[in-house]
């Protein structure tokens, strides 16, 4: 008989060989390590989006057809993008001097039912003025009107309405006050520096005062990314945290239209730069809302812009936590969706995901009102 040949030598020397060679695959790969790595990009973490509100201001200046009073608004504004909306905003001045003599505006119960109703949160904005309005100089309403108390009857009337309303509302006073068009900006109507803090804080106190605290303070600037002055100055116009419990910021892509023409921007020129203001430096604790933007039609392509603007919002914008479209003609600039099927489509497809809330919110009861979740 042939006897078996052991095969335990040569298993040892397998073993040996693969032992080497894995010994200097390591010392090979640690060795190409630091080269590597500075080849390789550095990929960040992608984070899980954040839910957002979403809504939009509509109106209609041919016929006075505005939302939330006039609900069939809301309703062809729904079906156009396919979603139900979670915010709708609407605006009023403090007096109606189309008539005379001028008359206040009260607290709009009806149209903060119809909104609430629909399942929507109001989003008010509430500008401490006279119309209509044919400039930014109206003495009537000076900032230092509002401190000295000249219209603390009416603030504090309004106020007892919304206590008495008793819902959860965005209360966006006195917005865009970097911007020289409202007549609470500093620099007109013989407003001097410090007084918008001031009044801002006086209005608010009001409100605390009568127990208004279903209120949602909304401070909104305008993010204007061609004059670095105004950025700049508006951490003078913060009130506090104490005073805010939002910010916001409102930007237009006017492009090259007949009214006021100006160069073709993207979403992020924009709105990155005051952005990083807000969140870095003014108010880094605050959620942000964009309380008006939109694209004009004139000098690109509308519906890319409403598609990038989609695409980096959750990306490069996390802090921003509600977004409203301004679906209405203003100065003849061609604002609304309806007016572009290709826009139309871009923004169904952008709000069609689901971190866009829907309207779901008829029975929201939290005060201040927090991010949705």
């Amino acid at each position: 008989m042939l006897k078996s040949r052991r095969p335990g030598g040569a298993r040892l020397l397998l073993v040996l060989v693969l032992v080497l060679a894995g010994a200097c695959l390591m010392a090979a790969s640690a060795a190409a390590t630091p080269a590597d790595a500075a080849k390789k990009p550095a990929h960040k973490p992608l984070l899980k989006p954040k839910p957002l509100y979403w809504g939009a201001w509509i109106s209609d200046p041919a016929s006075d057809r505005d939302a939330p009073w006039d609900m069939s608004r809301v309703a062809e504004f729904e079906t156009l993008v396919g979603k139900g909306l979670s915010l709708i905003e609407f605006s009023s001045s403090w007096q109606d001097c189309s008539r005379n003599p001028c008359r206040p505006f009260r607290f709009p119960t009806e149209a903060m039912n119809n909104a609430r109703n629909y399942g929507a949160i109001p989003l008010f904005s509430w500008g401490s003025e006279a119309t209509p309005r044919s400039s930014a100089e109206q003495p009537s309403f000076t900032l230092g009107n509002l401190i000295d108390g000249s219209y603390d009857a009416y603030i504090r009337e309004f106020a007892e309405e919304a206590r008495g309303w008793a819902h959860p509302f965005f209360l966006r006073f006195d917005w865009e006050m970097n911007g020289n068009w409202f007549p609470w900006y500093e620099g007109v109507n013989g407003n001097a520096p410090g007084q918008y803090v001031a009044a801002w804080r006086h209005v608010h106190d009001i409100f605390t005062a009568v127990g208004a605290t279903n209120a949602t303070w909304v401070w909104c600037p305008y993010a204007d990314t061609e004059t670095n002055l105004r950025r700049q100055r508006l951490k003078s116009l913060y009130p506090g945290d104490g005073y805010v419990d939002w910010t916001c910021l409102d930007g237009y892509n006017w492009g090259q239209n007949p009214v006021n023409p100006r160069p073709w921007r993207s979403f992020s020129e924009i709105f990155d730069p005051a952005y990083k203001l807000l969140t870095k430096k003014i108010a880094p604790r605050k959620p942000l809302m964009l309380g008006e933007l939109a694209s004009s039609p004139y000098g690109g392509h509308k519906a890319l812009w409403i598609k990038q603007m989609f695409q980096k919002l959750p990306r490069d914008y996390p802090r921003v936590r509600a977004l409203i479209y301004f679906n209405t003609i203003d100065r003849t600039v061609d604002w609304p969706l309806e007016t572009s099927p290709n826009a139309a489509q871009a923004f169904a497809l952008g709000i069609h995901k689901g971190i866009y809330a829907g309207n779901r919110f008829g029975e929201l009861a939290t005060s201040p009102i927090p991010a949705p979740r």
